[in-house]
């Protein structure tokens, strides 16, 4: 089997305001159904359903690899009207890292990785 792509369906506690946060942080949005839209930066994509459960939203994480992390925090942190939280970005030793935490409770790690 050979894969060429893998897509999470994140779920969303209210659907219309995790549509607008994640077209706010880039995405482009697709429509796919009532309760289904998929979302695309580049070559990066996933699905956002119609659909919470909180114990799996508030443990789902993901990585999401950027080119540049001061224009990530920048987007980030202008974001206005929506009920997220975000800690400044932090170096390790591998690169630099932004946790950002969706209206849902899903946890981004915006990472920019060392050279």
């Amino acid at each position: 089997m050979k894969v060429d792509d893998i897509r999470v369906f994140i779920p969303s506690k209210d659907y219309e305001i995790s549509k607008s946060f994640y077209q706010a942080l880039g995405f482009q949005m697709d429509y796919v159904t009532d309760d289904l839209s998929l979302f695309e930066n580049g070559e990066c994509t996933f699905f956002l359903q119609r659909f919470y459960n909180e114990d799996l939203a508030k443990n789902l994480m993901f990585q999401l690899s950027v080119l540049d992390i001061n224009e990530a925090f920048e987007i980030i942190s202008s974001l206005d009207g929506f009920d997220i939280k975000y800690e400044p970005i932090k170096t390790e030793h591998w690169g630099k890292v932004v946790y950002l935490w969706g209206p849902s409770g899903e946890l981004w790690h915006v990472t920019e990785f060392s050279n």
